[in-house]
């Protein structure tokens, strides 16, 4: 049975963060649901660029599904990643998600919503710089495109996007998947 993933998307998300790990899932075989943060999902999501995306469903919608999700995916981006933060709902179901064993992950400034879930503490992660500043109890990894800690997948910004991708699809889909659909998109 596939792996399922959510992707929150909350406006004022990072395009790069999100969009190219979905793609490497997608063809790792990792079934993908993005979410909105809004009660509509056919209003589109205003991206941190510009770019406008529809989501798959709403926030509740997708938490209220009875065979749930084995990720939660935090893009980041200005001001998705407030936007992010500023939701209980977001913080209640990566708290719940990560002690279920399930992986929760974030890249860029998203982090600091798990560190502001309470997730980070005792754990070791990597974001955006400067985004660590204020997180406390936690090891920052700041040369390191990916942190694996636990249930915790971190990544540093845009240009680690891919590297985070793969590591949401080892994770996911195993090592192989992860290397066969890497040799595939011509990423070494």
């Amino acid at each position: 049975m596939a792996k399922k993933a959510l992707f929150i998307l909350a406006d004022g998300f990072e395009e790069t963060e999100a969009i190219l790990p979905i793609d490497i899932l997608n063809r790792t075989g990792v079934e993908v649901t993005t979410a909105t943060l809004g009660d509509d999902a056919s209003a589109p999501v205003a991206a941190a660029h510009g770019t406008r995306h529809l989501a798959s469903t709403t926030l509740d919608e997708a938490l209220a599904r009875p065979d749930g999700f084995d990720a939660i995916v935090l893009p980041g981006g200005m001001p998705g990643t407030v936007n992010l933060r500023n939701d209980s709902r977001v913080a209640a179901a990566l708290r719940n998600a990560c002690a279920a064993g399930k992986l929760v992950a974030a890249i860029c400034a998203a982090p600091t919503v798990l560190a502001a879930a309470g997730i980070l503490r005792g754990r070791r992660f990597t974001c955006y710089p400067g985004c660590e500043e204020g997180i406390s109890g936690a090891a920052y990894c700041a040369d390191e495109a990916t942190v694996r800690d636990g249930c915790v997948l971190t990544s540093r910004g845009p240009g680690t996007a891919a590297a985070f991708g793969f590591a949401l699809a080892a994770a996911l889909a195993g090592d192989s998947a992860a290397i066969a659909v890497g040799k595939a998109m011509l990423f070494h």
